[in-house]
């Protein structure tokens, strides 16, 4: 497992790097939602667009470990 990435001698935390590629993912994921009007059928948005948020970190973190591990 990776801990941190070292960008020109500042160790920034694989976390963070995880975050912002999924909070990237997950504003993209959401206008496409809106787009196709599919929010429509979402009872609670900002709990789904969280759970979302949760579920592209996750998978982000393990293809990232996996690729770089």
């Amino acid at each position: 497992m990776i801990g941190e990435f070292d960008l020109h001698g500042i160790f920034v935390p694989a976390l963070l790097v995880w975050s912002v590629l999924a909070l990237l993912a997950n504003a993209l994921l959401r206008r496409l939602l809106q787009h196709l009007g599919l929010y429509r059928l979402i009872w609670h948005r900002p709990l789904f667009d969280l759970a979302l948020f949760v579920i592209l970190l996750g998978l982000i973190a393990a293809l990232g470990n996996r690729i770089l591990a």
